[in-house]
């Protein structure tokens, strides 16, 4: 019998909008990994996490539903290892995200947190926000229109106002960035790290990509990207990540957003290996404590 026993709960599918199968493709070939290394890997759903169905004392997760990232958090504070850690989880939301990696003087376009309710346009013009994109700052993205692009403040006003429409309280607007678009995948702690360009290799989740078009090949320093995101992944205590930065023409990097654990769909077969390896180290760290 297997001496480490994890529980792996997947991502329930309203949280993978048009990545269903590339997020169960990666967690099923990290749950393999696992296995092959000699722990015992259970499979669960978050509706299951939510029964009470888990018992097991390392939990490995895709969650996103709210009442289980609340679930997993209490677990961590009853002595659980969790990875990603639930609240983790929960700083990769808009608004959360972006206090976090502004205080963290991480590199992040200007940005303004608002109510959905009140009026934004004056503010934005003393800022000198034209075009820019708002982001539902409560949660993460379910739908398309959770991230909005627009071209100028009266129509920022109108996505405001149809998100308060909508139930959603916060928003956070961050001025666009023009440059290169770079998708950027990574496990904290290992060598890993992979890059591309979404819109040149027609990876999409939205279309969004679209708006930056195809990559000019601005030449950048990788080693200055990896250590952004590895810097990212340590204030907003994520181990398994993954979003986008823009390289400016002057080869300045920000980044736009930082994801718990996306779909590696370009890379989840060389990813597996480092991200099992990851949850053995931390593991072995966690007994000592």
């Amino acid at each position: 019998m297997a001496e480490i026993k994890i529980a792996g709960i997947m991502r329930a599918g309203a949280y993978s909008p048009n990545h269903i199968g590339n997020d169960a493709a990666i967690f099923n070939v990290t749950a393999e990994q696992l296995r092959k290394r000699g722990c015992e890997v259970k499979v669960y759903s978050e509706e299951q996490l939510c029964a009470g169905e888990v018992t097991e004392p390392i939990i490995l997760n895709m969650c996103r539903e709210q009442r289980s990232i609340a679930i997993l958090q209490q677990k961590e504070d009853n002595g659980d290892l969790v990875i990603n850690s639930g609240y983790g989880i929960e700083n990769c939301t808009r608004e959360r995200m972006t206090r976090i990696l502004v205080g963290s003087n991480i590199p992040y376009p200007e940005s303004l947190i608002v109510n959905t309710n009140e009026v934004v346009k004056d503010a934005m013009i003393k800022a000198g926000f034209s075009r820019c994109w708002i982001k539902r700052g409560d949660f993460h993205a379910m739908h398309k229109e959770d991230v909005s692009y627009v071209r100028h403040p009266e129509e920022a006003q109108e996505v405001l106002q149809e998100y308060f429409l909508r139930g959603i309280t916060r928003a956070v607007i961050n001025r666009h960035l023009e440059g290169d678009l770079i998708k950027f995948y990574g496990v904290y702690g290992t060598p890993f790290f992979f890059w591309f360009y979404p819109f040149d290799e027609g990876h999409s989740k939205y279309g969004h990509e679209a708006i930056n078009g195809k990559a000019r090949g601005i030449k950048f320093d990788l080693d200055h990207l990896v250590s952004i995101c590895n810097s990212a992944a340590e204030a907003l205590d994520v181990k398994i990540y993954g979003g986008d930065c823009i390289v400016s023409p002057e080869g300045e990097i920000r980044i736009i957003d930082f994801n718990d654990w996306p779909s590696f769909a370009p890379c989840r077969n060389e990813a597996a290996p480092y991200i099992a390896k990851a949850v053995l180290t931390a593991i072995k760290n966690h007994k000592k404590i």
